[in-house]
């Protein structure tokens, strides 16, 4: 068996070596081999593909055994141009960071602590300490989840610890253990728009979610509230957020995730059409929200678990798509022998 890791899964080719309990052959291949058919020729019928994104334009594609995303989010992956026998895991372990930077942002939305510890200087320290300007709190603001999975709800622990009032928004969670105060289907997001002092978009791209923010949804905010989008940028409207933040017609924005990303190693992309950055009320980070050192860590043994049960046809974890019990036509000829 071997196993193909494709961009920047590559980096972490020793982790996953140092995991796996199968003798594995770890071919490490660049960013292109994503989208490119330049590199399927060494991809046999019993190899693993390790990749965030994957198609083929063409549809000719070599048959192989699993395609593990190395996180959640499946819009990279073609679904259509995978081989019918292939199974298809995505593995999580980010809601922890991720819920810890939502938390971070809002706490420092309303503390400030960048701006106060610029104020202090022991030659102005009088005159300071008489002018000091109050600060908010997170206790009793509502925080408002489009989306309450995974994400969603460790999020939900650490803010009701910080005494929040928490409104979800989510087709098919409940919430028996009373995380939140609500759980509201997508027909009554404008109620938890109208509540919301932070919106946080928790929620998966897909065809339903994208744009699901837009013009009128963010006009029906509080004046004073604040997006937190660490999902998928397209989730929110570009223009027409950049529009409300240019306005303010909402309090401000926490954007880690963004509108174009580069696909080869040379590529120079815009994260987006606008310069969010140069907005006084936005807050822009390079998608890093769950990334922590120890995120590759549980990441990939978890992968290496799963290749381990591939090899001794154990059931995989994490499984998002099954193979097909038929083969597509003009696939099984393009299996390497």
């Amino acid at each position: 068996m071997k196993v193909f890791m494709i961009g920047e899964a590559a980096n972490y080719k020793d982790k996953l070596a140092a995991f796996l309990t199968t003798p594995c052959d770890i071919v490490p291949l660049p960013r292109e081999a994503a989208h490119s058919p330049n590199f399927d020729s060494a991809i046999g019928p019993d190899d693993v593909v390790i990749s965030l994104r994957f198609s083929r334009k063409d549809m000719t594609v070599p048959n192989f055994r699993l395609l593990h995303v190395p996180g959640a989010g499946l819009d990279g992956i073609d679904m259509a141009s995978l081989p019918a026998g292939c199974h298809v895991c995505n593995v999580f372990e980010h809601e922890i960071p991720i819920a810890e930077f939502v938390l971070a942002a809002m706490l420092n939305w309303e503390i400030r602590l960048d701006a106060l510890r610029a104020s202090f200087a022991t030659d102005t320290w009088s005159d300071t300490y008489r002018a000091r300007v109050p600060h908010g709190e997170v206790h009793g603001k509502t925080l408002g989840l489009i989306g309450f999975g995974r994400i969603g709800r460790t999020i939900a622990q650490r803010a009701r610890a910080f005494g929040m009032r928490i409104l979800a928004v989510d087709q098919f969670a409940g919430n028996a253990d009373g995380l939140a105060d609500a759980v509201l289907p997508p027909d009554r997001l404008p109620e938890a728009l109208t509540q919301a002092d932070f919106l946080v978009i928790a929620c998966p791209l897909t065809e339903q979610t994208q744009g699901l923010i837009g013009a009128a949804e963010l006009a029906a905010m509080k004046p004073t509230g604040v997006l937190v989008n660490v999902s998928r940028a397209p989730i929110v409207d570009e223009a027409a957020l950049y529009d409300a933040l240019s306005r303010q017609a909402i309090g401000g924005a926490v954007l880690d995730v963004w509108y174009g990303y580069p696909a080869g190693a040379e590529d120079r992309v815009r994260p987006s059409r606008f310069r969010f950055e140069d907005l006084p009320n936005a807050v822009c980070t390079p998608h890093s929200s769950a990334w922590t050192t120890q995120l590759p860590e549980r990441r990939y043994a978890f992968i290496a678990r799963n290749i381990d049960r591939l090899a001794a046809g154990e059931p995989l974890l994490n499984v998002v798509r099954t193979p097909s019990p038929e083969p597509r036509p003009g696939l099984q000829e393009m299996s390497l022998p």
